[in-house]
């Protein structure tokens, strides 16, 4: 019997290296040398290449790319209503080797989501382009709302309907995400990921120690942050999935954050009720296996293939870490996937696509030799 439901033994993260038409059209709209209508339409034209090339390699829900998006999360966070997107003198945190444009968001106003929100179009023509097949759809998680606004600056004003009441402004993001939710179960979407750095940040010894000197409470924050998820899982219609992607940072094949998962692992593993982590674990910045023991009947995806790099790792070594994850989880509650996406922002990873492609049937090929119903 083959395994039906998502997340599937074979999956993945989500974003893929953007071909040069798109990087050449985004350039051009953006200098107002090239229509929406004309982006739009090369966007479908590249997305449904992309959906065609996911299936031909063996990739039960198929993505966007995230084609249309500048940044992972960004984009839709700045299209919630009470958001601003801002320019900055820097990003939010500082990269190993590189760093993001400087953009940022601010709250202004009552967090909500609107139906007119660009991303409900998004997936409604990825929905389209992939005809009955299953999609996969990834936003940011709520907590990287906050995180951006409230924890990363040290100079954080919450505006007055939210001075002093962060219990009040995570009620309101869950709402606005629990709406969010609605409008794309509505649109067709069974399988919805939640994209999330901010655990990673809080399996970073230095930066808990950083956080903690500013006086910020990271076990409320934990709290703040899984309650939210489980407002929306509570609220989600059963037949839909949401999983949550756990990530230490991706851009042009670097990171910002190292730290094993038992700083996190009691709270999170223990008491989210998501359907399923994808958890990163191709380097030993991401620890052992030993905090899986927290996780209870939710699916786990290693992330034991690296996006980051060429080069392809041993499939026998891969089995191994399989069977060690094996002892924390049931073989029949793991899966496998890239420990992220291809291009967390339009740049992309230092690899090319035929390599990125090659990555995916490592996953695929790993897979099917270790589950029999991949």
């Amino acid at each position: 019997m083959a395994h039906l439901h998502p997340p599937f033994r074979a999956d993945h993260v989500g974003s893929f290296l953007r071909p040069a038409s798109i990087t050449s059209a985004r350039a051009l709209f953006a200098k107002n040398l090239m229509s929406r209508e004309d982006l739009t339409a090369l966007e479908d034209k590249e997305i449904a290449r992309l959906i065609e090339l996911q299936r031909s390699h063996g990739l039960k829900a198929v993505t966007d790319g995230e084609f249309r998006r500048a940044f992972w999360h960004l984009d839709f966070l700045a299209a919630l209503d009470g958001i601003e997107h801002i320019k900055a003198e820097a990003w939010s945190v500082k990269f190993k080797d590189a760093n993001p444009k400087a953009e940022t968001i601010k709250i202004v106003d009552k967090i909500g989501f609107s139906s007119t929100h660009p991303f409900a179009e998004h997936f409604s023509r990825l929905q389209q382009l992939a005809g009955s097949g299953l999609v996969k759809f990834t936003i940011p998680s709520p907590a990287m709302l906050h995180l951006i606004c409230c924890v990363r600056p040290s100079d954080y004003q919450p505006i007055e309907r939210y001075a002093g009441r962060d219990e009040e402004l995570c009620a309101d993001i869950a709402a606005a995400y629990c709406k969010c939710v609605d409008e794309l179960y509505a649109r067709g979407c069974r399988y919805l990921q939640l994209d999330d750095t901010s655990w990673g940040e809080f399996c970073s010894q230095e930066k808990r120690a950083a956080y903690t000197a500013r006086g910020l409470d990271l076990e409320r924050i934990a709290e703040l942050y899984i309650g939210m998820i489980n407002t929306i899982m509570a609220h989600k219609p059963a037949d839909m999935t949401i999983c949550m992607h756990i990530c230490r940072g991706n851009f042009r094949s670097t990171w910002f954050s190292s730290g094993g998962y038992e700083p996190v692992a009691a709270r999170l593993f223990g008491s989210c009720r998501i359907d399923g982590f994808f958890l990163e674990y191709d380097s030993e910045r991401s620890g052992d296996f030993k905090p899986l023991r927290f996780i209870k009947d939710q699916t786990v995806v290693l992330g034991l293939i690296t996006s980051k790099t060429p080069e392809l790792e041993d499939e026998a070594q891969v089995k191994e870490r399989i069977q060690e994850a094996a002892q924390y989880v049931p073989l029949e509650q793991l899966c496998l996937s890239t420990q992220c996406g291809f291009a967390s922002t339009e740049e992309g990873n230092n690899l090319t696509e035929a390599q990125q492609w090659a990555k995916i049937d490592l996953v695929v090929r790993i897979a099917r030799s270790v589950w029999a119903d991949a």
